[in-house]
């Protein structure tokens, strides 16, 4: 998930950072390695101690042995080099963005667009679902939260980035894409053919059952969705109830701040709801609730989280979990807790690099194995034919018997 408050506009020249530097650095005895002509931006970062030396034999010997060689530009090399350069963080969220995919990338966050409604994740480098959103394609053809993706029509997934396989996803409205996927319990892949449409992400659903246990159904953590929790709050105070359910299940999460406003109405102003780890390199950043904290004590609180749930979903389960507010049931969470920002390298290339990690209040990274509930719950196949929802039923009994 973008952090929506942390874009950069630093312009970096590319070929000066990193590779065009060993130029001066131990070869000016070396003439047989100067073979590149037209080199810009020689400067060298005092920090970088680095030997070039394999790059630049690498690139003379593709100029005097590779029959390729010739179709194929100097920038174009560049661009595949700072490629894997960021490959070798082994980070699926860190990405580069050549300048066709860069302006492709600008247009789709920049507008509507036709695709199939899945959120989709690396999961141990595997393509993975993160979850089919409500009543989109993706949910009514029968993609799954888990479901590894191992092609797109015709490509394989596995040496994809996850921009580039959202991209083939993406496509429009009233196209099909035919999705060949493994599915966890099964012994061979089946092909699901989904028809793309314009996607609207639903946000939230109430529901005051016969039993008076108040039920929110959170999809997304959308730009509006703090606003319509609060209403949501109101309704479940209005209702004179002391039992919520939160189902966070299928969702892959959106706005930080969204997640922090909807914590602080659970928490006392100035507790901590998330730790932004930076590592060495800068110091930790803490949100904090904002104080709305309206309820007692005497507040039932089961929060229903799946696989599917991911990012800000984590967030908010993460610190309700930790200072014992809410009771978590269900399926062990997806586990994307990190915080990329995009980076202009030039004026038509872009760089989404992870700069930091989330961790739940008490210092747990939500990105290692995601959340643990407390009560886990995984449905049978049995049951999901039957259209059973024992991990619900769990939650109601859970605040039956509150003590």
């Amino acid at each position: 998930m973008f952090k929506n408050i942390k874009t950069t506009a630093t312009n970096i020249l590319v070929i000066s950072v990193f590779f065009l530097l060993g130029v001066y650095v131990g070869f000016q005895n070396r003439p047989e390695i100067l073979k590149v002509a037209n080199i810009t931006n020689k400067e060298k970062p005092a920090y970088l101690q680095t030997d070039f030396e394999p790059f630049w034999k690498a690139w003379n010997t593709i100029d005097e042995k590779s029959p390729e060689a010739e179709n194929t530009s100097d920038q174009n090399r560049v661009y595949g080099a700072i490629s894997g350069l960021i490959g070798s963080l082994n980070d699926p969220y860190s990405v580069f963005f050549p300048p066709d995919e860069a302006k492709s990338f600008r247009e789709d966050i920049a507008g509507s667009f036709g695709g199939i409604g899945a959120e989709v994740g690396m999961k141990n480098k595997i393509l993975t679902v993160i979850t089919p959103l409500k009543d989109t394609p993706a949910y009514r053809a029968g993609l799954k939260a888990g479901d590894k993706i191992i092609k797109i029509d015709t490509t394989v997934t596995s040496d994809l980035s996850i921009e580039k396989a959202v991209k083939l996803m993406h496509g429009e409205k009233g196209t099909a894409v035919v999705l060949t996927i493994f599915r966890d319990g099964e012994d061979k892949t089946r092909e699901i053919k989904i028809i793309r449409d314009i996607i609207n992400i639903p946000t939230l659903d109430t529901e005051l059952r016969s039993d008076k246990i108040f039920v929110i159904k959170l999809y997304s953590f959308s730009e509006n969705s703090a606003e319509l929790f609060r209403k949501a709050i109101i309704q479940f105070v209005d209702s004179k109830s002391d039992k919520l359910i939160l189902d966070l299940r299928g969702n892959p999460g959106g706005y930080l701040d969204s997640a922090v406003n909807m914590a602080s109405w659970f928490l006392p102003s100035g507790k901590t709801v998330l730790i932004e780890d930076y590592s060495n390199k800068k110091k930790q950043k803490l949100y904090r609730s904002e104080g709305h904290n309206i309820f007692t004590d005497k507040l039932k609180f089961v929060i229903l989280i799946d696989g599917g749930s991911a990012s800000a979903s984590e967030i908010l389960a993460g610190a309700m979990q930790d200072y014992g507010i809410a009771k978590l049931v269900g399926e062990q969470s997806y586990g994307k807790g990190s915080v990329q920002e995009m980076v202009n390298l030039t004026s038509n290339t872009l760089m989404k690099i992870t700069v930091a990690k989330w961790l739940t209040p008490k210092g747990t990274s939500i990105s290692l194995k995601g959340l643990t509930p407390d009560y886990k719950v995984i449905p049978t196949e049995k049951e999901i034919q039957a259209k059973e929802d024992p991990q619900m039923n769990k939650a109601v009994e859970l605040l039956k018997n509150w003590k």
